[in-house]
């Protein structure tokens, strides 16, 4: 069962898609978002008037980061190591990023369009300390689409 008319999205579910393929379940995502230059310009009314007007000028990219645990998806793996080696002709796809309610079906999905990742982060490690290993991978993306 879906979440319910009034129900919060909790945030500890959500997976990564590439080219429409669940590869991962993540521990985390970072902010995700898109921005949009502002062009002003100011002219005269025709009753001599000065107007000041607004409108969309050029989209910039967006970036984000995800959290996995380390030992996950080989798909996953494969396509950092494209980026990472600047195979341009594989890394760039389509991912999403799903977000689940609690029995894990898809309440509303972000979609990256032309992603690459350009840096992965291994967690600091300590001898002793009971925690899962995780990386932090950052993801550029060209457009964003949510539904």
């Amino acid at each position: 069962m879906s979440l319910s008319q009034g129900d919060a999205l909790t945030t500890h579910n959500f997976g990564l898609q590439i080219d429409g393929v669940m590869v991962e379940y993540l521990h985390a995502v970072g902010e995700v978002g898109m921005e949009q230059d502002v062009i002003e310009y100011q002219q005269v009314s025709a009753n001599g008037q000065p107007i000041t007007k607004k409108m969309p000028g050029v989209k910039k990219a967006g970036e984000t980061t995800v959290t996995r645990g380390m030992e996950q998806s080989t798909a996953f793996n494969e396509w950092i190591n494209a980026s990472l080696r600047g195979d341009m002709g594989s890394a760039r796809k389509n991912a999403s990023i799903i977000y689940m309610d609690y029995q894990y079906n898809p309440v509303r999905r972000q979609h990256l369009r032309n992603a690459w990742c350009t840096k992965v982060m291994g967690a600091a490690a300590t001898a002793g300390e009971a925690s899962v290993m995780t990386e932090t991978v950052t993801i550029v993306y060209e457009e964003l689409v949510t539904e």
